[in-house]
């Protein structure tokens, strides 16, 4: 199913890295290696700004309903071939059948709703202050775009990124997630197969340091969107603003989910099981802090822990999560946990790496929650991107609201209430990029914008029409008539 090695996609051609250099991308599940990547260097990134470059004018004179029916024809061939993609991203991710087909749908559903944007790149027409003058404005394609996503919702990661920045007449360079190379490799398969013109998209490998790099650094690349940690984001932000280029950052989050006195605890629980815990706790939207009224904190608590310890983790369709996607991952997540309960903290349950005989060779942390933890520790205020999830308590609704907002964070937020009054006083007053009432802290639909506040991004906002503004210029247009000329 997948080739040993995967090559780089420059524009219709597959190649290797100049230098013929790979890297093993192992099985998170079991350790074993499952293919090899072509480990690209700046000279790769040159070759394929350059082939960009060169196909860039002809795809944007392109009417922009003609690219949409390119991309639909990308659509479907995903619908084709989605068991195909899932399968794949499950042996790169850990992930069951069942999680990767319903992330494979939600791609396939992005891909849709922004080749029909073809039909939509709206600007506007106005009025003018002067007589015989029309105002308007147009959509402009902003030239090369440069793509630099994540391992942990891989094909999603890809529809999120090259649609919309296609459709709106750019070529692309999309830097894969290393960890997820056959993924990305795939999907430029099923673009060239769909009659995707050739430089319009280049499918890049490697590691961020010697591939995304310096596709963040070239001059000729003019927008940069990045979805991954903070600690990167900073240096891309750094980078690429030094030369002005568009910049489009979602970071990570330390979410809160706030269960009220007067929550549906059941519900509740529920929520904080999915939001915590599926896909192993690697989304940015993740809830990683439960705020607890201390009312219904110990009740909370305690069903939470009861069903937390009945979770099967592994890579069966009837799992609750599987992996993290890589060893360095898990051992970083279980050090921050240790130093946590050296400073006092209490682990409820979980806390370290499944050592038993079905999950010994694999990345698996035990499902986590931990409690007497200070909010400013260091466990509070760092992503883990894990498992992992933290119980604290507070006195009312205020209270729990400053606590939801003390955080150097501000992706996504959830409250569990039946008071509408205090449901809306939350979602207006709570500062993160997304809101959520009685249910998950998960991020939105494709056709709603995604992006948080803080050190969680710079205030872009992808998918959703807001997108179009990422990855398009818009121009004023003045039209000045004669009347005596009619």
């Amino acid at each position: 199913m997948l080739p040993n090695q995967i090559p780089n996609w420059i524009g219709t051609q597959e190649r290797a890295a100049e230098t013929n250099e790979w890297f093993d991308k192992l099985n998170p599940a079991n350790g074993q290696i499952l293919c090899q990547a072509a480990r690209s260097r700046k000279t790769d990134i040159l070759q394929a700004v350059e082939t960009a470059k060169k196909a860039q004018s002809a795809w944007a004179d392109m009417p922009a309903v003609q690219r949409g029916m390119i991309l639909h024809k990308i659509v479907v061939g995903m619908q084709n071939r989605q068991s195909e993609i899932a399968a794949i991203v499950a042996a790169e991710t850990g992930k069951s059948m069942k999680e990767a087909l319903g992330e494979t749908g939600g791609a396939i559903q992005c891909g849709l709703f922004y080749a029909s944007e073809g039909q939509r790149l709206y600007g506007r027409t106005t009025t003018s202050g002067t007589v015989n003058k029309y105002a308007m404005t147009i959509r402009q394609p902003i030239g090369v775009a440069g793509l630099i996503i994540a391992a942990n919702t891989p094909i999603a990661n890809v529809a999120w990124k090259v649609f919309p920045a296609l459709i709106c007449g750019n070529t692309a360079i999309l830097k894969a997630a290393e960890d997820t190379p056959a993924t990305a490799w795939i999907f430029g398969q099923i673009a060239k197969e769909a009659g995707l013109p050739d430089g319009v998209l280049s499918i890049m490998q490697g590691f961020g340091e010697e591939a995304g790099a310096p596709l963040v650094a070239h001059n000729d690349v003019g927008v940069i969107s990045f979805t991954g940690s903070t600690e990167v984001g900073c240096i891309i932000n750094r980078v690429a603003a030094e030369r002005f280029a568009r910049i489009s950052l979602e970071l990570g989050g330390k979410n809160p989910l706030v269960v009220c006195e007067d929550a549906d605890l059941e519900s509740a629980t529920k929520w904080v099981l999915l939001s915590a815990f599926s896909n192993a706790g690697q989304r940015c939207a993740s809830t990683s802090r439960i705020i607890i009224f201390e009312s219904v904190y110990e009740k909370f608590r305690d069903m939470l822990v009861e069903k937390t310890k009945k979770l099967k983790v592994g890579t069966a369709d009837d799992c609750d999560f599987g992996p993290v996607i890589n060893e360095g991952q898990l051992l970083g997540m279980v050090s921050a946990v240790e130093k946590a309960k050296k400073n006092g903290a209490a682990i409820l349950c979980g806390g370290e790496r499944m050592t038993d005989a079905e999950h010994k060779d694999g990345y698996y942390m035990v499902p986590t929650l931990i409690e007497n933890v200070d909010p400013h520790d260091e466990i509070s205020e760092c992503e883990l991107f894990g498992p992992v999830a933290l119980l604290f308590k507070a006195i009312d609704f205020e209270h729990a609201l400053q606590m939801a907002n003390d955080t150097p964070y501000g992706l996504t937020a959830s409250i569990h209430t039946k008071s509408i009054h205090r449901a809306t006083r939350f979602y207006d007053k709570v500062q993160t990029g997304v809101a959520v009432v009685n249910a998950g802290t998960h991020g939105s639909e494709p056709h709603m914008p995604f992006g948080g506040r803080k050190l969680s991004g710079n205030g872009s906002r992808e998918p959703g029409t807001e997108a179009l503004d990422i990855y398009s210029e818009l121009k004023d247009v003045y039209i000045n008539i004669d009347p005596t000329q009619v």
